[in-house]
């Protein structure tokens, strides 16, 4: 062996296994980064897209509804989420709203018919709302409020119950009307007799159209309407977007009834109706939500959500029922933060109405609705 061989020999031998060795090592992935932050969905420039990606997200998660609340009412967002590298996985929504008159407190979500956390698996049911009711004492909350049709909140109670309707819509539209009972199908067809012109639109004279049916429908049940500005803000942050429409009923040119829909994703719920009570024979109601559950299928949505009902109000759950539609129970949950308990379930004997705004002009009654729904929730 010429001299210096065997070190020749010895440094190949271990430049070799040093080189084998970067090679052929297993390579450990990188730490997954995970936290739980407090987003606002108006500056967090993937919101909508992310949340999107969870299958039980409904429009309410949407940025457009946090929009319509802050331009309307002053809300602020607190939205506790889990994040694992920087993508949404747990969403716990919540607005806190705040008033001389009720208080502050936090709300998931105002003025929504059901709106449940996203996400949550395992610890992260409770961590979330751990994390909002500290947030809640630091920012001197009353209580944290939150809205679902499932228990995803653990240890809670139940303050206030509804029925929530559900209307599947994967089967063929003849399957679909065949699943009404026969007093809804008689309806709709009596409307279809009628000639009732059906109209889908978001302009400005759709919005100005329901809500003139809309006025005239909350003062015959006793309660103001919320104020023009809040449709407005809602025709602009959803309709405009396209998540959302306006259907009208008309007879000639006399609207008959009306109705506003949301919509995310393949999900749409019915959110605002309104109709004309001297005309209520022509079932146009019927045949308005009839029109949208057409045209929801037809673009493969999987369900249309009818909304809320207090579970005093048969009528309006027959009504609903009347579409073939699943029921469901939705619970108002109430942490009260003083006392440290849920607040008991406390039903109301009957749907809470005024004869006052019965009696109102429709200028006062509007009046009222601007002065008492910034207060509520």
């Amino acid at each position: 062996m010429p001299q210096g061989g065997e070190a020749y020999v010895m440094n190949s031998v271990a430049e070799h296994v040093s080189k084998n060795w970067v090679d052929t090592a297993p390579r450990l992935a990188p730490a997954r980064s995970e936290e739980i932050v407090t987003l606002n969905p108006l500056t967090y420039s993937s919101w909508d897209s992310q949340v999107a990606a969870h299958s039980g997200c409904t429009f309410f998660h949407s940025s457009a509804w946090v929009r319509v609340l802050r331009e309307t009412y002053g809300h602020r967002p607190f939205y506790f989420c889990r994040l694992v590298d920087g993508r949404l996985k747990a969403i716990l929504p919540v607005m806190e709203v705040s008033s001389l008159w009720t208080g502050r407190r936090g709300v998931s979500l105002p003025f929504t018919d059901a709106c449940p956390s996203l996400g949550t698996e395992g610890g992260d049911h409770a961590c979330l709302h751990d994390q909002a009711i500290k947030l809640g004492r630091e920012r001197n909350w009353r209580y944290l409020e939150c809205k679902s049709n499932r228990r995803d909140w653990p240890g809670s109670s139940p303050a206030i119950a509804f029925y929530g309707h559900v209307v599947p819509l994967e089967r063929r539209l003849p399957a679909i009307f065949d699943g009404f009972q026969s007093a809804t199908q008689r309806n709709i067809r009596r409307a279809e007799a009628a000639r009732l012109k059906i109209t889908f639109s978001t302009c400005h004279a759709s919005l100005c159209t329901f809500y003139a049916l809309h006025n005239l429908t909350r003062r015959r049940h006793g309660l103001p309407p919320q104020g023009f500005g809040f449709f407005e803000n809602i025709r602009r942050h959803v309709l405009a977007l396209g998540q959302g429409f306006i259907v009208t009923a008309q007879l000639g040119d006399v609207p008959v009834a009306a109705a506003i829909f949301f919509h995310q994703g393949r999900q749409a719920i019915f959110k605002f109706g309104a109709s004309n009570y001297a005309l209520q024979n022509l079932r146009a109601n019927n045949l308005v939500i009839w029109e949208a559950i057409k045209r929801y299928a037809s673009e493969g949505f999987t369900h249309l959500h009818l909304g809320r009902t207090s579970l005093c109000n048969q009528g309006l759950r027959r009504f609903k029922r009347g579409f073939g539609a699943r029921e469901e129970r939705i619970e108002n949950c109430r942490y009260d933060l003083e006392k440290h308990a849920f607040a008991p379930e406390n039903q109301p004997a009957k749907e809470t109405s005024s004869y006052l705004f019965r009696c109102l002009p429709l200028p006062l009654l509007r009046l009222a609705g601007r002065m008492l729904y910034p207060h509520l929730s």
